[in-house]
């Protein structure tokens, strides 16, 4: 049988579309002019004690972990020798650089000899696919969800920087750029910005459910949450 063979439904104006909206115009009280009035948000907007900042940061760094980003904590004034020390580890001999990043940032990395690519737009895919890190900061961090968000703000630069190199290092800053919850991120984004939510390493499974990491962006995620010297120790990341 042939797509033209099949018989088509008829339509029928009592469906379940109508049927939908009707008990949708009668849990607002029966009145069409749902778009004028404003909606109850009486749902809750987190699940943690939003004014515990030491417990919100926590619950980020296990989630951030639990997705196999590293997760590092540190100082600010650790956190040159920490980036430096990452790209060491990994033998990053060359990194990308997004307009408005610190340059206090990678002062360490630089005397140890890296390469720093600064992007002013013109660094292709194909060559940002032979650099061996990219540094960014971040919009915010999601605690709940152990998600990133970048909106192509100074210091996070275009979507392919974070996409294509195969290692990335993220600042967060901790309690600023830290919220316990989606409803509490989206009101601080701008939503005409380009954003980019990323939930650990990029990874996908096969049928058999075989995890394979780096198919649509880095391989390795890594994280500094830049905390205050104060702060009590947060959990250790796994190996």
């Amino acid at each position: 049988m042939t797509a033209s063979d099949r018989p088509r439904l008829p339509h029928r104006p009592g469906g379940s579309r109508e049927l939908v909206l009707g008990r949708i115009r009668a849990a607002l009280g029966g009145t069409s002019d749902v778009a004028e009035r404003p909606l109850p948000r009486d749902y809750l907007t987190a699940h943690v004690p939003t004014d515990d900042r030491a417990a919100v940061l926590d619950l980020l760094h296990r989630n951030l972990a639990d997705y196999r980003a590293l997760v590092h904590r540190c100082a600010e004034g650790e956190l040159p020798r920490r980036i430096a020390g990452l790209l060491a580890e990994r033998g990053s001999r060359t990194v990308a650089v997004p307009a408005g990043l610190p340059a206090a940032w990678l002062t360490a990395a630089e005397a140890a000899g890296v390469e720093l690519l600064q992007d002013d737009g013109t660094l292709t895919a194909a060559r940002l696919d032979a650099v061996d890190s990219v540094v960014t900061g971040c919009a915010l961090a999601v605690a709940e969800t152990g998600t990133i968000v970048l909106d192509a703000g100074p210091g996070q630069g275009r979507r392919l920087l974070s996409l294509v190199p195969d290692h990335h290092v993220c600042v967060v800053r901790a309690p600023e750029q830290v919220v316990a919850s989606v409803p509490l991120a989206l009101p601080r984004l701008d939503p005409v910005r380009p954003q980019t939510w990323i939930s650990g390493p990029s990874a996908t499974s096969d049928i058999e459910l075989d995890r394979v990491e780096g198919v649509h962006g880095p391989r390795t995620l890594e994280v500094l949450l830049v905390t205050d010297p104060e702060a009590r120790p947060g959990p250790v990341t796994p190996a």
